[in-house]
């Protein structure tokens, strides 16, 4: 299952959701870079040379470090894969993995969020700098400036949480990310789910279209 959408709209959190549902891994893009570089191999080791200069990891390293994991025996009986592909020569290229791989049936969750939601939803985030961690106003009740609830430090927004940042991103998104949604419905795999709503009615929206694990 591949987890699509806009910064902001709750990728990550539904597809944690549903990984732990239906028993199979979740892959992030920056997970399966992570894990790859703690682990040192080869396409890791590489990638974190790119990341450590400051560079973006060109696609060739990515499909690979994809690749890897998604022919481990953790991915046998099926995955969630969240913020991947996101453009159209990276889906055509996970197409080939696929193929390689013998995986013939997926779903496209299409999370669907207007993109002034995602404006006020990420404009409501804030973050400890010294966690890490990311809260929002709206479910936490806390506000840049607050004190964190784990270790006190005062809370900060992101800048590229800021609306005009936001609003950008959402630009980039729109003219080389939505892109691939169009290529996965002409293969008539993308079920939209609307995810304006609270985590609790999107996970419900999005178990009532998917029924059970898609992959085995």
């Amino acid at each position: 299952m591949l987890i699509f959408g806009p910064p902001g709209g709750g990728k990550g959190t539904q597809a944690k959701l549903l990984a732990e549902d239906f028993g199979v891994p979740h892959y992030s893009t920056g997970d399966m870079l992570r894990t790859a570089a703690a682990e040192r191999t080869p396409l890791g080791t590489k990638a974190k040379e790119l990341m450590d200069a400051g560079q973006l990891v060109p696609d060739q390293v990515m499909i690979g470090i994809v690749r890897d994991a998604l022919k481990t025996p953790a991915a046998a009986r099926g995955f969630i894969l969240d913020g991947y592909p996101r453009t159209v020569p990276q889906a055509e290229a996970l197409a080939q993995i696929f193929k390689d791989l013998g995986i013939t049936t997926f779903t496209v969750i299409n999370m669907d969020v207007d993109d002034e939601e995602l404006v006020r939803r990420l404009g409501n985030r804030v973050m400890c700098p010294a966690e890490g961690t990311i809260f929002s106003s709206d479910l936490d009740d806390v506000r840049a400036g607050s004190p964190c609830p784990s270790c006190g430090k005062s809370l900060i927004q992101r800048d590229d949480d800021r609306p005009a940042t936001v609003r950008e991103r959402l630009k980039v998104y729109h003219a080389k990310t939505a892109p691939v949604l169009t290529f996965y419905e002409k293969l008539g795999v993308v079920v939209t789910v609307d995810a304006s709503g609270s985590i609790d009615v999107v996970h419900r929206e999005i178990k009532a279209l998917v029924g059970s694990p898609l992959q085995s």
